[in-house]
């Protein structure tokens, strides 16, 4: 089952700043793209990129930067294709944004047809 696994900055809850010299990503992308179980991952620019598209009332409405009013913000994704959800935890549990930000781990809803 594939999962996306969305890397939320949360400078609330982290018990520390993220350290890339204490925290390297790059072991955690090797190790899980060397397993197979990583399938695709990458970092976002930060909210102020972002472009907002909404349709309401037959209009669109096109907004720089975020929809939501947050200090949290989606910092990049990875896509797993894993067992089961266990799985999927214990891979999202060793990736350093854990430590530093929150991790959301969500199954994708297949196409049925």
């Amino acid at each position: 089952m594939k999962y996306m696994m969305l890397i939320v900055s949360d400078p609330d809850a982290a018990d520390r700043p993220s350290d890339p010299a204490v925290d390297p990503v790059e072991d955690w992308v090797a190790k899980h793209d060397g397993s197979g179980k990583r399938l695709d991952g990458q970092r976002l620019r930060p909210p102020e990129s972002a472009t907002t598209i909404r349709r309401r009332g037959g209009e669109l409405l096109i907004t720089d930067g975020p929809f939501t009013e947050t200090r949290e913000w989606i910092a990049g994704f990875d896509i797993l294709e894993c067992d089961d959800l266990d799985e999927a935890i214990a891979i999202a549990s060793t990736h350093p944004m854990s430590a530093a930000g929150t991790i959301e781990v969500r199954p994708f809803w297949p196409y049925e047809g």
